[in-house]
């Protein structure tokens, strides 16, 4: 990783919780969140630098683009099926991976890395269109490097998919 990326975000990058993330899959089985995570931090900073962001801008949208899917759980498991069978229609949809976990994300954010509230936003508000809409240059940035990374990781694993599926159908 690029060497001011590691300067102004190490301390996130070398965390044992952030670590973590290596063991939750994400967008396809050759797919973690700490490899979706990395890559949507590489895109986020690409855009924040491109737009010659200050430095301290700069650093925010590195930060909360690591830490945009921090949510410290394993959304594919049992365990998350069970949570969601507890509720029913728009309350089931409502509590979806899709629409927690920036909260989530953001409130594990804050309480193990210290981020700003803007900081904060921009990994809560991501999920746009499924979240409130991205209020500041930083949580656009975050929420459109997310969508780039994460639309060509679902093509991916889509596609690798279909190339099994069709190779089992001509076999």
């Amino acid at each position: 990783m690029d060497s001011e990326i590691q300067q102004l975000a190490g301390d996130i990058l070398n965390h044992p919780k952030f670590q973590q993330l290596r063991g939750f899959q994400h967008h396809g089985a050759d797919n973690s969140v700490y490899d979706h995570s990395v890559a949507v931090a590489g895109a986020a900073y690409a855009i924040a630098r491109r737009m010659r962001l200050s430095g301290d801008e700069t650093a925010s949208v590195l930060r909360a683009a690591l830490l945009h899917d921090f949510f410290g759980y394993d959304w594919h498991d049992e365990r998350f099926r069970r949570y969601l069978r507890r509720y029913s229609g728009i309350k089931r949809v409502m509590r979806m991976h899709a629409f927690v976990h920036g909260h989530i994300a953001a409130g594990r954010a804050r309480q193990v890395f210290g981020l700003t509230e803007r900081e904060c936003e921009a990994i809560a508000r991501h999920m746009f269109p499924l979240a409130a809409m991205p209020r500041t240059r930083i949580a656009w940035i975050v929420t459109l490097a997310d969508k780039a990374v994460a639309s060509r990781e679902m093509a991916a694993a889509v596609g690798g998919y279909l190339f099994l599926a069709y190779q089992k159908a001509t076999a």
